[in-house]
Formats: C-alpha cells, sequence, structure tokens
C-alpha cells in the first residue's frame, strides 16, 4: 500500500526526497511564498522549528506560485531569500504547485487525507473582499496553508494560511503528537 511516505518529492538543492525521509517524526507541511503578506509567518516558523525540533517536529516548507505569482522565483532565488532574510534552518523543497490541474501528487493526497481546515473563514473573507475567488472550500486557499501529520505519517489536522505558527491552536496540535508514541 502507498502512503504519504512514498510519494517522490525533490529537495530546494535538487536532491531526491521523500516524506520518508522524515518517518517517526511529526510533520508540518507548509506552502510558502517569498512575496505573500503572509511571507512574515516564516519568522514564526522557524522560531518554532527551533523550539520544537529536538521534541521530533520537522517543518518542511514547499514553495509555490500558485497566488498571485506570488513565488517567482527560482528554487535558488526561493534559498537564498530564506537564508538572508529568515534564517530559515527547516527543510525546503524544489517549487511546486499546490493547487489546479498541474497539482503535485503531495498535495491532492493532503487535501484528500484533511478537506477541511481548522480556522478557515476570516482570510476567506478577506480574499473576496479583494476581489478573489477562493474556490472550493476543500483547495489549499492560499500561500501557507498547513497540514499537520501524526509520526506514523497520517494527516492529522490542517490549519488556514492566517493560523501562524504561534497560534494556540496549531500550537496545541502539535504538542499533542509530539506526546504520542
Amino acid at each position: 500500500m502507498s502512503t504519504l511516505y512514498d510519494i517522490p518529492l525533490k529537495r530546494i538543492d535538487g536532491s531526491d526526497s521523500s516524506l520518508g525521509d522524515f518517518r517517526g517524526k511529526v510533520l508540518l507541511v507548509v506552502n510558502v511564498a517569498s512575496k505573500c503578506g503572509l511571507t512574515k509567518q516564516y519568522e514564526g516558523l522557524e522560531n518554532l522549528y527551533e523550539a520544537q525540533r529536538a521534541q521530533g517536529l520537522e517543518i518542511l516548507g514547499f514553495p509555490a506560485n500558485n497566488f498571485k505569482g506570488q513565488e517567482p522565483g527560482s528554487d535558488a532565488e526561493i534559498s537564498e531569500f530564506c537564508a538572508l532574510t529568515y534564517d530559515v534552518q527547516f527543510p525546503l523543497f524544489s517549487k511546486i504547485s499546490v493547487t489546479g490541474d498541474d497539482r503535485h501528487p503531495l498535495y491532492t493526497e493532503l487535501i484528500a487525507a484533511q478537506p477541511a481546515a481548522i480556522g478557515d473563514g476570516p482570510f476567506r473573507e478577506r480574499l473576496k473582499g479583494y476581489g478573489i475567488d477562493s474556490g472550493a472550500g476543500t483547495e489549499v486557499l492560499w500561500n501557507f496553508e498547513k497540514f499537520l501529520l501524526n509520526k506514523q505519517g497520517e494527516v492529522v489536522a490542517r490549519f488556514a494560511p492566517d493560523v501562524a505558527a504561534e497560534d494556540p491552536r496549531l500550537l496545541q496540535a502539535i504538542t499533542e503528537q509530539l506526546a504520542k508514541a
């Protein structure tokens, strides 16, 4: 039986990878972008990573250019931006698509496993105010949407883009997963 661990991925440096490289860890999978109003979330994510990494948390960043061209850079440019601007230490992957006809298989499976996001609503309404149709409720809404996977590689929660790394709902969910065997 195929699992999320088996889906082929590329690291931002071009090397082959998969979620299987992080087997036994709690994973927070985030689609990221460098030119978004939410880009400052990199700082909170890095702080969370530094605080929880020793307990078994891995944050995995997947650059995506699906929303208003907010991640136009090459993998090298994205990597440099993340290192120089936010000193990102958590793993980054090659740019992928997280929505639409060319959506990466990882995101197809993540969405199927967890179609609804915690905290959905306020950010969707803000997008409508800017005249942006946010599409179906199951699609990734915007940059910085987060999927939480348990130590067995199962999706246990999904968080709206404006649920930041410091949000008590996210922190509680991560703490609960880290505490499980």
